[in-house]
């Protein structure tokens, strides 16, 4: 099935800006990969920082998916959505670095939907889900999106 992000948009209930080509379709990819201030991580390439508790208490990806970061000052949401039964999300982790929102895994393509930057893919896998952080200097701060 193709997917495109007229097809995340009606899914999802979410509205993305007239200026994004929403007939495209979404390309799915298996490694890291941003999103304005998110960032999305194969949990393999992160494993020595970011782990998974013992008891995750996993929630299935509904349809019209999960909301994982909004944007500063109360903007836009980066949604993850999924077909049923093909993906699971956790915030039950630690991240030494402190930067993780949450782990996925998927047993199929699920994506990633913003109204302003649009949609992209991840292949089936184990992902954590962080935020971007940019360097000035010696000093680090989280990306503002």
């Amino acid at each position: 099935m193709t997917v495109t992000l007229a097809t995340l948009a009606r899914q999802t209930g979410l509205t993305v800006l007239d200026h994004l080509e929403q007939s495209i379709q979404i390309p799915v990819l298996d490694g890291p990969q941003a999103q304005g201030d998110l960032i999305v991580v194969p949990l393999r390439l992160v494993a020595a920082s970011v782990q998974i508790r013992d008891d995750p208490r996993w929630q299935a990806v509904p349809p019209e998916g999960v909301e994982l970061l909004r944007g500063a000052a109360g903007g836009n949401p980066h949604t993850l959505v999924a077909e049923p039964g093909t993906c699971r999300w956790t915030v039950n982790i630690s991240d030494a670095d402190g930067l993780a929102i949450g782990v996925f895994s998927a047993s199929a393509p699920v994506y990633l939907l913003h109204p302003e930057h649009g949609g992209s893919g991840c292949a089936p896998g184990t992902y954590v889900v962080r935020r971007q952080r940019e360097h000035e200097g010696r000093r680090a701060r989280l990306v503002a999106d």
